[in-house]
């Protein structure tokens, strides 16, 4: 059993906020992160809006330097995924998918969300053979072929820049003439000659046999079904809070899985706190995480000197 004073779920920017406003308050701190910690900012080609940078910063340099932060301030980060949280008042008892097993009096759950899929004929099928999620992770593989991008939120439309450089053709994908992309962002898709936008269309067969070849769109308003050839499928409709392994761990979660916060961060078990885009639906930015995170850091540590 290892003990600690606060163990934070999730190694994005919440997480790592709260790290920084833990460790400096003089709290021992544990960041679990899992695998590959970094959140979804590992797939974010360049983040522009992001205070306190003039240039644009790779998603994975802004991680990278978090990390190093933590790890300056004495915060120890552990690969370890957790799966359980168990107890209804501090110490809290956690346990990861190896087996390990830590004890906390609080715990800061920053496990992010992760990407939504369309649900259609042959996306599962062709996952990893031309159907993905992340266009900086693999869209080198496509490089001098055409691709399609789905979603009308920032990740898509970054993803459809990235990939026009790389690209010879994008075709842009979304149910609607409106977007939730920023406006400069759409300005800079609609100014960039080889993308080309596929309106109030959703997309309803991925074609392919062993890799894509295309994808059968449907007109929403016409019901007018269209083929496009394509080699790749970038797939950015939203994300889904990682919040399926806190069932019946009496924290309360929203109907859509987000975990149920106040304005302090606090979930509804005293000691146990949430921040990141696993509470978060509306305005999922790392700006916003951080922030959040930062509070639940500051809350944290009070909570823990109450506590000792």
């Amino acid at each position: 059993m290892i003990k600690t004073d606060l163990l934070i779920i999730g190694a994005g920017p919440a997480g790592c906020s709260a790290a920084v406003y833990a460790a400096r308050s003089g709290i021992k701190t544990i960041i679990a992160g899992g695998a590959m910690p970094g959140g979804q900012l590992l797939q974010t080609n360049d983040i522009e809006n992001y205070a306190g940078f003039i240039n644009p910063v790779p998603g994975f340099e802004l991680m990278d330097n978090m990390h190093k932060q933590c790890k300056r301030l004495g915060v120890e980060i552990v690969s370890d995924e957790i799966v359980k949280l168990e107890g209804s008042q501090t110490p809290f008892t956690l346990t990861a998918a190896g087996g390990t097993q830590y004890q906390a009096t609080a715990v800061i759950i920053a496990a992010g969300a992760s990407a939504r899929w369309l649900g259609v004929e042959g996306e599962e099928r062709l996952k990893g053979h031309g159907v993905s999620a992340c266009a900086t992770c693999d869209g080198f593989f496509f490089k001098g072929k055409e691709v399609v991008v789905v979603g009308g939120g920032n990740t898509a439309f970054e993803d459809a820049l990235f990939l026009s450089q790389i690209c010879p053709k994008v075709t842009l994908v979304h149910r609607r003439e409106g977007f939730r992309a920023d406006a400069v962002t759409v300005e800079k898709v609609r100014n960039t000659p080889n993308i080309t936008m596929q309106l109030n269309c959703v997309p309803e067969q991925v074609l392919g046999d062993t890799a894509v070849t295309g994808v059968i769109l449907r007109n929403v308003k016409t019901q007018e079904k269209i083929e496009i050839p394509c080699a790749g499928i970038f797939v950015a409709v939203g994300a889904v809070p990682q919040t399926e392994w806190l069932k019946g761990s009496g924290v309360a979660l929203e109907d859509n899985g987000l975990v149920k916060v106040d304005a302090r961060q606090h979930t509804n078990i005293d000691g146990v706190f949430a921040a990141g885009d696993c509470t978060e639906s509306e305005f999922r930015q790392a700006v916003v995480a951080a922030g959040s995170g930062a509070k639940a850091g500051i809350v944290a540590s009070a909570f823990v000197n109450l506590h000792r």
